[in-house]
Parts: structure tokens; C-alpha cells; sequence
């Protein structure tokens, strides 16, 4: 079950200690974050406040392969992955591996995500640039002395080379499919820990 592994209720999960310094006005900044199936991590973070966009996609291969039904093969070196837009003068790339970690996905389980199997489906960060690399390293080494799962985090952080926008069906595919078996077993239930846990955090 998703965040078996968790030792700790996610109200009290740590806030980032290394993280941007906050924006003095509004702005445009992008983290492309890779947690298995993108419908389910698209869907936790369109919910958040400072979010301004969520697109799902594909990162870490090339463009030949960056389509779905070649990327589920799980033969090419993509993840399926959301590219956040988020405002940092209203949150911070810590806040958003706080969830990332806390509620969106399991980041104990090697190359899957339940029984969604692959590396597709792998947990990654794809860093942009040499601060979000230290932000992301930092919050890794943090958990892991925290002690806050029971097995050790697997995340990879991989350098962003390139996002490649998945097809129009996939985005925003909660919203529109939300009795679909998957995505109200699956993807709902990490919205509703979300909302239980981090109502501070939800738009308004």
C-alpha cells in the first residue's frame, strides 16, 4: 500500500532546511519531478497553493521515444514525470518535495509504484540547475537521518536535458476521469491525504 513505508504521520513530516530564498514578487519557475504514474502526481499538485501549472510528460531519454505507448514499454530512459510551474514569491521548490515525498508517491520503491512496474515509472528529481541539485540532495540526506521511512529512499536525481509534453489525453487526466477504477483507487486517495494533512497548503 502506498506510504507503508512511512513511519510517520505526513502533518509531521520535515520542512525542507536547505531551500530558495523566498521571492520578493510574483515569478515563473519550473520542477520536473518524476513519481510514477504522471496522473496521479499531476493530479496531488494542481491542488497546490503557488502551483500556477502542471504539465505531464515524459524526461530523460530522447525525442525519437517520448510518446506513451513507446515509453510503457519501459525499454526507453524515460520517466513519466509532471513539470510544475510553481510562483516562488508564494511557495519553494522545498515545499513541493515536502509533498512530493510526504503525499505523492512512494520514494522507497525502486523502478515501480504499486503495481505499476518499470523504470518508467522510477522516483527521480531532474534538476534544472546547481541550486535545485543541492536543494534536492540536501532533503534526501535530511530524510534519511530523520529516519522518517523504514526503507531507504531510492529517488535518482537526474540532470533535465529535455521535457517532452505528453499527449493531450494525458493532462489534467484526474479531473476529467475521476471514476475511472485507476485514478479513484489510485490517484484520489493521494489527494485526500493531501488535503487531510496539508490543508495549509491548498489553494483557495
Amino acid at each position: 500500500m502506498f506510504g507503508s513505508s512511512l513511519k510517520i504521520s505526513p502533518k509531521d513530516f520535515p520542512v525542507a532546511a536547505l531551500d530558495e530564498a523566498p521571492a520578493g514578487a510574483p515569478g515563473r519557475k519550473l520542477a520536473v519531478l518524476a513519481g510514477g504514474c504522471f496522473w496521479c502526481v499531476e493530479a496531488v499538485y494542481r491542488e497546490v497553493d503557488g502551483v500556477l501549472d502542471v504539465v505531464n510528460g515524459y524526461s530523460g531519454g530522447s525525442a525519437d521515444d517520448a510518446d506513451y505507448k513507446t515509453v510503457c514499454t519501459g525499454r526507453t530512459e524515460h520517466a513519466e514525470v509532471v513539470q510544475i510551474a510553481y510562483d516562488p514569491s508564494r511557495t519553494s521548490l522545498g515545499a513541493l518535495l515536502r509533498i512530493f515525498f510526504a503525499v505523492a508517491h512512494d520514494p522507497t520503491q525502486l523502478n515501480r509504484q504499486g503495481n505499476d512496474i518499470g523504470t518508467q515509472y522510477r522516483s527521480a528529481i531532474f534538476y534544472a540547475d546547481d541550486e535545485q541539485k543541492r536543494i534536492a540532495e540536501a532533503y534526501i540526506k535530511q530524510l534519511d537521518a530523520a529516519g522518517v521511512y523504514a526503507t531507504p529512499i531510492v529517488t535518482r536525481l537526474e540532470k533535465l536535458e529535455d521535457f517532452f509534453t505528453a499527449e493531450g489525453y494525458h493532462q489534467n487526466y484526474a479531473a476529467l476521469h475521476p471514476t475511472e477504477g485507476y485514478i479513484a483507487g489510485v490517484a484520489l486517495p493521494k489527494v485526500d491525504k493531501l488535503r487531510k494533512y496539508f490543508g495549509e497548503e491548498l489553494k483557495r
